[in-house]
Protein backbone atom coordinates (compact mmCIF):
# COMPACT_ATOMS: atom_id res chain seq x y z
CA UNK A 1 0.00 0.00 0.00
CA UNK A 2 1.21 3.19 -0.69
CA UNK A 3 2.11 5.44 2.34
CA UNK A 4 -0.37 8.86 1.07
CA UNK A 5 -3.15 6.46 1.03
CA UNK A 6 -4.08 6.41 4.60
CA UNK A 7 -4.20 9.84 4.29
CA UNK A 8 -6.36 10.24 1.65
CA UNK A 9 -8.69 7.95 3.22
CA UNK A 10 -8.77 10.36 6.38
CA UNK A 11 -9.26 13.26 4.00
CA UNK A 12 -12.27 11.56 1.99
CA UNK A 13 -13.99 10.51 5.00
CA UNK A 14 -13.97 13.71 6.39
CA UNK A 15 -15.43 15.10 3.43
CA UNK A 16 -18.02 13.07 3.65
CA UNK A 17 -18.72 13.02 7.31
CA UNK A 18 -18.79 17.17 6.66
CA UNK A 19 -22.30 16.22 3.67
CA UNK A 20 -25.39 17.62 5.38
CA UNK A 21 -27.02 14.21 3.20
CA UNK A 22 -24.79 12.03 5.29
CA UNK A 23 -25.21 13.82 8.60
CA UNK A 24 -28.86 13.33 8.14
CA UNK A 25 -28.59 9.41 6.94
CA UNK A 26 -26.85 8.91 10.32
CA UNK A 27 -29.14 10.67 12.33
CA UNK A 28 -32.07 8.06 10.86
CA UNK A 29 -30.10 5.44 10.74
CA UNK A 30 -29.47 6.01 14.30
CA UNK A 31 -32.85 6.24 14.84
CA UNK A 32 -33.70 2.93 13.36
CA UNK A 33 -32.02 0.90 15.69
CA UNK A 34 -29.96 -2.36 14.98
CA UNK A 35 -27.83 -2.18 11.65
CA UNK A 36 -28.50 -4.11 8.98
CA UNK A 37 -26.04 -6.20 7.07
CA UNK A 38 -25.62 -7.22 3.78
CA UNK A 39 -28.61 -8.61 1.90
CA UNK A 40 -27.09 -10.13 -1.40
CA UNK A 41 -27.80 -13.86 -0.05
CA UNK A 42 -31.07 -13.87 1.57
CA UNK A 43 -32.26 -11.84 -2.25
CA UNK A 44 -30.96 -14.74 -3.92
CA UNK A 45 -32.98 -17.65 -1.66
CA UNK A 46 -36.38 -14.73 -1.68
CA UNK A 47 -36.16 -14.44 -5.68
CA UNK A 48 -36.44 -18.40 -5.76
CA UNK A 49 -39.08 -18.81 -3.83
CA UNK A 50 -41.16 -16.24 -5.44
CA UNK A 51 -40.15 -17.60 -8.62
CA UNK A 52 -41.00 -21.17 -7.22
CA UNK A 53 -44.41 -19.15 -6.14
CA UNK A 54 -45.00 -18.31 -9.71
CA UNK A 55 -44.42 -21.44 -11.45
CA UNK A 56 -46.76 -23.00 -9.20
CA UNK A 57 -43.78 -25.77 -7.96
CA UNK A 58 -44.71 -24.23 -4.50
CA UNK A 59 -48.02 -23.49 -3.96
CA UNK A 60 -50.02 -22.11 -1.02
CA UNK A 61 -51.31 -24.50 1.76
CA UNK A 62 -47.64 -26.53 0.88
CA UNK A 63 -44.82 -26.64 3.29
CA UNK A 64 -41.60 -25.03 2.29
CA UNK A 65 -38.25 -27.81 2.40
CA UNK A 66 -36.75 -28.45 5.83
CA UNK A 67 -34.02 -25.28 6.73
CA UNK A 68 -31.19 -28.49 5.77
CA UNK A 69 -32.48 -28.82 2.09
CA UNK A 70 -33.04 -25.37 1.12
CA UNK A 71 -29.59 -24.84 2.41
CA UNK A 72 -28.28 -27.13 0.40
CA UNK A 73 -30.48 -26.23 -2.43
CA UNK A 74 -29.76 -22.74 -3.16
CA UNK A 75 -25.86 -23.26 -1.59
CA UNK A 76 -26.11 -20.57 1.33
CA UNK A 77 -25.71 -21.04 4.72
CA UNK A 78 -28.19 -21.55 7.17
CA UNK A 79 -28.22 -17.83 8.84
CA UNK A 80 -29.44 -16.50 5.27
CA UNK A 81 -31.96 -18.92 4.61
CA UNK A 82 -33.48 -18.21 7.89
CA UNK A 83 -33.22 -14.52 7.34
CA UNK A 84 -35.17 -15.03 4.03
CA UNK A 85 -37.89 -16.89 6.24
CA UNK A 86 -38.24 -14.15 8.76
CA UNK A 87 -38.61 -11.73 6.08
CA UNK A 88 -41.58 -14.05 4.26
CA UNK A 89 -43.04 -13.86 7.74
CA UNK A 90 -43.12 -10.18 8.17
CA UNK A 91 -44.74 -10.01 4.46
CA UNK A 92 -47.67 -12.84 5.40
CA UNK A 93 -46.34 -14.62 2.64
CA UNK A 94 -45.59 -17.75 5.28
CA UNK A 95 -45.99 -19.19 8.77
CA UNK A 96 -43.70 -20.98 10.67
CA UNK A 97 -45.41 -23.82 12.81
CA UNK A 98 -43.19 -25.19 15.32
CA UNK A 99 -42.70 -28.61 14.97
CA UNK A 100 -44.13 -28.90 11.74
CA UNK A 101 -42.36 -26.66 9.47
CA UNK A 102 -43.33 -23.57 7.42
CA UNK A 103 -46.18 -23.39 5.31
CA UNK A 104 -46.63 -20.66 2.60
CA UNK A 105 -50.33 -19.13 4.04
CA UNK A 106 -53.20 -19.12 1.49
CA UNK A 107 -54.26 -15.92 2.25
CA UNK A 108 -51.67 -13.13 3.86
CA UNK A 109 -51.92 -12.47 7.52
CA UNK A 110 -53.37 -9.86 9.09
CA UNK A 111 -50.16 -8.13 10.35
CA UNK A 112 -48.03 -8.76 6.87
CA UNK A 113 -46.13 -5.73 5.75
CA UNK A 114 -46.68 -5.03 2.24
CA UNK A 115 -43.43 -3.44 0.54
CA UNK A 116 -45.46 -2.13 -2.39
CA UNK A 117 -46.97 0.32 0.04
CA UNK A 118 -43.56 1.34 0.70
CA UNK A 119 -42.35 1.90 -2.73
CA UNK A 120 -45.43 3.44 -3.71
CA UNK A 121 -45.00 5.58 -0.29
CA UNK A 122 -41.25 6.35 -1.66
CA UNK A 123 -42.54 7.15 -5.34
CA UNK A 124 -45.49 9.53 -4.89
CA UNK A 125 -43.72 12.68 -4.41
CA UNK A 126 -46.40 14.64 -5.98
CA UNK A 127 -50.03 15.21 -5.70
CA UNK A 128 -50.82 14.78 -9.37
CA UNK A 129 -49.39 11.40 -9.18
CA UNK A 130 -51.74 10.10 -6.99
CA UNK A 131 -54.08 11.90 -8.79
CA UNK A 132 -53.57 9.88 -11.84
CA UNK A 133 -53.44 6.10 -10.08
CA UNK A 134 -56.72 6.79 -8.56
CA UNK A 135 -57.89 7.71 -12.17
CA UNK A 136 -57.06 5.38 -13.68
CA UNK A 137 -57.78 2.30 -10.77
CA UNK A 138 -61.15 3.34 -8.89
CA UNK A 139 -63.41 3.67 -11.58
CA UNK A 140 -62.37 0.55 -13.24
CA UNK A 141 -62.69 -1.47 -9.93
CA UNK A 142 -66.33 0.38 -9.23
CA UNK A 143 -67.74 -0.54 -12.53
CA UNK A 144 -66.47 -4.29 -12.13
CA UNK A 145 -68.12 -4.26 -8.61
CA UNK A 146 -71.54 -3.14 -9.86
CA UNK A 147 -71.65 -5.53 -12.67
CA UNK A 148 -70.32 -8.30 -10.28
CA UNK A 149 -72.25 -7.21 -6.41
CA UNK A 150 -75.10 -9.07 -5.02
CA UNK A 151 -77.65 -8.26 -2.91
CA UNK A 152 -75.57 -9.13 0.30
CA UNK A 153 -72.50 -6.57 -1.29
CA UNK A 154 -74.75 -3.70 -1.83
CA UNK A 155 -76.20 -4.17 1.43
CA UNK A 156 -72.17 -4.15 3.05
CA UNK A 157 -71.85 -0.95 0.49
CA UNK A 158 -74.69 0.38 2.50
CA UNK A 159 -74.37 -0.40 5.97
CA UNK A 160 -70.51 1.72 5.34
CA UNK A 161 -72.61 4.55 3.36
CA UNK A 162 -75.12 4.58 6.82
CA UNK A 163 -71.79 4.50 9.37
CA UNK A 164 -70.46 7.43 7.40
CA UNK A 165 -73.28 9.33 7.37
CA UNK A 166 -73.67 8.87 11.38
CA UNK A 167 -70.32 9.54 12.18
CA UNK A 168 -70.71 12.86 10.29
CA UNK A 169 -73.93 13.86 11.99
CA UNK A 170 -72.18 13.64 15.09
CA UNK A 171 -68.87 15.00 13.94
CA UNK A 172 -66.74 11.56 14.90
CA UNK A 173 -66.00 11.43 11.74
CA UNK A 174 -62.32 9.74 10.96
CA UNK A 175 -60.87 8.63 7.82
CA UNK A 176 -61.61 5.23 8.52
CA UNK A 177 -65.52 5.69 7.72
CA UNK A 178 -64.83 7.44 4.55
CA UNK A 179 -62.16 4.46 3.36
CA UNK A 180 -64.42 1.64 4.89
CA UNK A 181 -67.40 2.57 2.17
CA UNK A 182 -64.45 2.40 -0.74
CA UNK A 183 -63.08 -0.90 0.23
CA UNK A 184 -66.97 -2.47 0.85
CA UNK A 185 -67.22 -1.62 -2.80
CA UNK A 186 -63.68 -2.60 -3.68
CA UNK A 187 -64.62 -5.82 -1.78
CA UNK A 188 -67.51 -6.22 -4.17
CA UNK A 189 -65.16 -6.99 -7.44
CA UNK A 190 -64.80 -10.56 -5.89
CA UNK A 191 -61.40 -10.39 -7.66
CA UNK A 192 -58.10 -10.96 -4.64
CA UNK A 193 -55.91 -9.37 -7.08
CA UNK A 194 -57.83 -6.32 -7.41
CA UNK A 195 -58.67 -6.45 -3.69
CA UNK A 196 -55.06 -6.84 -2.35
CA UNK A 197 -53.79 -4.18 -4.52
CA UNK A 198 -56.83 -1.82 -3.83
CA UNK A 199 -56.49 -2.47 0.03
CA UNK A 200 -52.38 -1.22 -0.96
CA UNK A 201 -53.14 1.90 -3.31
CA UNK A 202 -56.15 3.08 -0.26
CA UNK A 203 -53.69 3.52 2.13
CA UNK A 204 -52.01 6.30 -0.21
CA UNK A 205 -55.46 8.15 -0.07
CA UNK A 206 -55.74 7.82 3.81
CA UNK A 207 -53.97 11.22 4.88
CA UNK A 208 -55.81 13.29 2.36
CA UNK A 209 -59.34 11.21 2.59
CA UNK A 210 -58.35 12.18 7.00
CA UNK A 211 -58.68 16.28 5.74
CA UNK A 212 -61.31 15.91 3.49
CA UNK A 213 -62.81 14.34 7.18
CA UNK A 214 -62.37 17.58 8.76
CA UNK A 215 -63.03 20.13 6.13
CA UNK A 216 -65.91 18.97 3.93
CA UNK A 217 -67.48 15.58 5.70
CA UNK A 218 -70.74 16.94 4.05
CA UNK A 219 -69.49 17.26 0.88
CA UNK A 220 -67.90 13.99 0.92
CA UNK A 221 -71.12 12.23 2.11
CA UNK A 222 -73.05 13.50 -1.03
CA UNK A 223 -70.58 12.44 -3.02
CA UNK A 224 -70.69 9.17 -1.37
CA UNK A 225 -74.31 9.08 -1.41
CA UNK A 226 -74.33 9.39 -5.51
CA UNK A 227 -71.85 6.69 -5.93
CA UNK A 228 -73.91 4.02 -3.65
CA UNK A 229 -77.33 5.40 -6.13
CA UNK A 230 -75.71 4.89 -9.20
CA UNK A 231 -74.28 1.23 -8.06
CA UNK A 232 -77.48 0.09 -6.97
CA UNK A 233 -79.46 1.10 -10.46
CA UNK A 234 -76.30 -0.59 -12.26
CA UNK A 235 -76.24 2.62 -14.33
CA UNK A 236 -72.25 2.48 -15.49
CA UNK A 237 -72.36 6.58 -16.89
CA UNK A 238 -74.09 7.62 -14.29
CA UNK A 239 -71.67 6.02 -12.06
CA UNK A 240 -68.82 6.71 -13.22
CA UNK A 241 -69.58 10.52 -13.71
CA UNK A 242 -70.30 10.24 -9.60
CA UNK A 243 -66.59 8.60 -8.68
CA UNK A 244 -65.19 11.30 -11.06
CA UNK A 245 -67.35 14.63 -9.62
CA UNK A 246 -66.07 12.90 -5.82
CA UNK A 247 -62.70 13.66 -6.53
CA UNK A 248 -63.03 17.34 -6.86
CA UNK A 249 -63.16 17.97 -3.01
CA UNK A 250 -60.63 15.65 -2.71
CA UNK A 251 -57.96 16.85 -4.90
CA UNK A 252 -58.42 19.67 -2.71
CA UNK A 253 -57.48 18.01 0.45
CA UNK A 254 -54.51 15.91 -1.07
CA UNK A 255 -52.43 19.54 -2.42
CA UNK A 256 -53.35 20.47 1.48
CA UNK A 257 -51.68 17.53 2.37
CA UNK A 258 -48.85 17.69 0.37
CA UNK A 259 -48.41 21.79 1.20
CA UNK A 260 -48.38 20.92 4.95
CA UNK A 261 -45.58 17.90 4.31
CA UNK A 262 -43.88 20.49 2.29
CA UNK A 263 -43.93 22.77 5.33
CA UNK A 264 -42.85 20.01 7.65
CA UNK A 265 -39.45 19.02 5.82
CA UNK A 266 -38.53 22.78 5.45
CA UNK A 267 -39.07 22.74 9.72
CA UNK A 268 -36.66 19.96 10.27
CA UNK A 269 -34.32 20.23 7.20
Amino acid sequence: MKRGAPAVGRARTSQRSASPGRARARKVAGSLGVPVGKDSVVSVVLTRIKEALLRKTLRPGDYLPSETELTKTFGVSKSSVREAVKMLQAMGVVEVRHGQGTLVRTHPGAAYISPMIFQLIMESGYPEDLVELRLMFEPAFTVMAMRRATAEDLARIGKALERLEASVRSRTQVAEDDLAFHLAILRATGNPLVVRIGETIFQLFEPSISISMRHIADRAVQDHRRIYQALCSRDEARLREAVLQSYDGWKESLHRTATAAGEASVETG
